[in-house]
C-alpha cells in the first residue's frame, strides 16, 4: 500500500544560479573517464585496459577483484589516453578520448519474461549497469550474490540547485519501465517510487506499473532515498535494501531493450559564477571543461561535480562523477570577511537566527561561497541536528559513538540507517564545523570491516 508522508524537520538551501528548463549552448566534450573513486566498496580495483586500447560504449575496462562479476565499463567509444595513479599507485581515472560517432558493445538484450533471476543479475553486472545498485546499509556497490528485502528509488532531488527529473528524463519513459519490470525480478519484496507530493508528478513516474509509488513532501532532505527508507521500512541489523537512481532505472531499461550500455544524459549545469546555465545532452564521466571554461563570470571559482552539500570537488578539467547529473560552480570561499558572523546582513545564508541576524527580509536566491565561517571545534550540544534531520535517531550522540568507536552504540544509534548524505544537511548547520559526512563514513567503515 503506498504511503503520503508529510515532513516538517529540513532547511531548504535556495541558491542563486539554477539551470532554466532549457538546453544551454555548450560545447561538446571530448574526453570522458570512469573513476573508481566514484564507487565506494571497491577494495582491489583491477584494470583491465592499456593507454592506447581502443574501446567501445560498454567495454569492461576495470572490476574489483573482491566482486570480480561486477564490470565497470567505458561510458564511450575511443582511445584510452591515461590510466591516472595516485600516492600508492592508488587507480583515480582512466581517461578516454571519444570518437566522433559512439560505438557500442552488444551485451545481447534481455527477455524479462523468461530470464530468471540469476541470469539476470549476471548480465546486470557484466553489462555494466550493476554500480547504480547501491546496499544499504552502508552505501556500497550492491553484492549481486545477495537478495534485498525492497528496492527504493528517489524520483526527486531536494538538493540546492538540483535538476528536475521530469526535464531531464523526457522521452525516456519505455526505457524506465523495462528498468522497473527488471527490478521487481531482483527482490522478493517491493519496489518503491517515491515522488514529490508537493509538485505535480511527471507522467514517466506517475503511468509507473508494477511498483508502489509513495508521496513525500517537505524540506530538504525529504528528497534523500535514506529518509524515505526511515519512513517506509527502516533498515535494522541484519537487513539489506538497495537503492537506484531514475537515471540508473533507465541506464538498465536500455541495457534490457536494446542490449548495450548508454552513457548518454541530461545534466544540469548551474551554480551562481556561470554566465550561462540550462540543461546539457552528454554522456556519463563527462569532462566539464566545455561547460565551464569560458563560462565564468570570474576566475576564482570551485567547481563541483553533484550539488553543493554531497559533490565532489573537481579542476575545470576535472570530470564528471558516475552518480551525478549536476555540476555547481560557486565562488571560491578563502578569503577573510572583516567581522565574519559577527557583522549583520540580510544576505547570508543561514539556519541560525544570531549569523543571518536580517536573513528573514530576504526571501530570495543566495549567492554563496565556501567559506565555513569558522573552525572545527568540539561539539556543542543545541538540539540544531534534530530539527534538520526528519529521522527518529539521536545525531549528536550517534556522532559522539563514532568518534569513541563504541560499536554497540553506533549500531543502536541508527547508523545503519544513514550515509553521508544524510547528515550533509546537519554538517551544513553544524555550529562547530565538524566534518561529519566524513565522520560517517569512518563509522561505516569500522562497522563493515570489524
Amino acid at each position: 500500500m503506498s504511503k503520503i508522508v508529510k515532513l516538517k524537520k529540513g532547511f531548504d538551501i535556495n541558491l542563486a544560479g539554477k539551470a532554466a528548463q532549457e538546453f544551454a549552448d555548450l560545447a561538446a566534450a571530448q574526453t570522458f573517464a570512469i573513476k573508481p573513486t566514484d564507487f565506494l566498496g571497491i577494495q582491489r580495483p583491477k584494470v583491465l585496459v592499456n593507454e592506447g586500447d581502443t574501446v567501445k560504449a560498454g567495454t569492461p575496462i576495470l572490476f574489483d577483484k573482491a566482486m570480480d562479476q561486477v564490470m565497470y565499463v567505458a561510458p564511450v567509444s575511443g582511445e584510452i589516453v591515461e590510466v591516472k595513479r595516485g600516492e600508492k599507485r592508488k587507480l583515480l581515472e582512466i581517461r578516454i578520448l571519444a570518437d566522433k560517432e559512439i560505438s557500442y558493445e552488444d551485451h545481447g538484450k534481455i527477455n524479462l519474461s523468461s530470464v530468471d533471476r540469476d541470469t539476470l543479475k549476471s548480465k546486470l553486472a557484466a553489462g555494466g549497469v550493476w554500480p547504480h545498485l547501491i546496499q544499504r546499509p552502508y552505501g556500497v556497490v550492491a553484492n549481486p550474490a545477495e537478495t534485498p528485502k525492497a528496492i527504493f528509488i528517489s524520483a526527486f532531488d531536494t538538493n540546492p540547485l538540483a535538476p528536475d527529473y521530469g526535464f531531464t528524463l523526457q522521452g525516456e519513459e519505455s526505457y524506465f519501465q523495462a528498468g522497473l519490470d527488471a527490478l521487481v525480478k531482483l527482490t522478493d519484496g517491493k519496489v518503491h517510487l517515491n515522488v514529490d507530493g508537493s509538485k505535480s508528478v511527471p507522467g514517466i513516474f506517475s503511468n509507473a506499473k508494477g511498483v508502489v509509488i509513495n508521496k513525500f513532501s517537505g524540506p530538504h532532505p525529504a528528497g534523500n532515498v535514506g529518509v524515505q527508507i526511515h519512513h517506509l521500512d527502516p533498515i535494522n541489523k541484519g537487513d539489506l535494501a538497495w537503492t537506484i537512481s531514475p537515471f540508473g532505472v533507465v541506464q538498465i531499461g536500455k541495457l534490457v531493450v536494446n542490449g548495450v550500455f548508454d552513457a548518454s544524459k541530461v545534466v544540469a549545469v548551474t551554480g551562481s559564477e556561470l554566465t550561462k546555465t540550462g540543461y546539457v545532452k552528454t554522456l556519463g564521466g563527462a569532462s566539464v571543461t566545455s561547460f565551464v571554461k569560458g563560462n565564468l563570470n570570474s576566475g576564482h571559482v570551485r567547481v563541483i561535480s553533484g550539488n553543493v552539500l554531497t559533490g565532489e570537488k573537481i579542476s575545470l578539467e576535472g570530470y564528471l562523477g558516475f552518480y551525478h547529473s549536476q555540476i555547481t560552480v560557486i565562488p571560491e570561499g578563502d578569503q577573510e570577511e572583516f567581522l565574519g558572523w559577527l557583522k549583520p546582513s540580510a544576505k547570508k545564508l543561514s539556519f541560525h537566527k544570531a549569523i543571518g541576524l536580517f536573513s528573514f527580509l530576504n526571501k530570495g536566491e543566495f549567492k554563496v561561497d565556501t567559506n565555513t565561517h569558522g573552525e572545527e571545534r568540539p561539539f556543542v550540544v543545541t538540539g540544531v541536528f534534530e530539527k534538520v534531520l526528519p529521522m527518529d535517531i539521536l545525531p549528536t550522540y550517534l556522532f559522539k559513538a563514532i568518534i569513541a568507536e563504541d560499536f554497540d552504540e553506533m549500531e543502536e544509534l541508527g547508523l545503519y540507517e544513514i550515509i553521508e548524505e544524510d547528515v550533509a544537511l546537519c554538517e551544513f548547520v553544524d555550529p562547530s564545523k565538524n566534518e561529519l559526512q566524513e565522520l560517517v563514513r569512518s563509522g561505516i567503515e569500522l562497522l563493515m570491516y570489524s
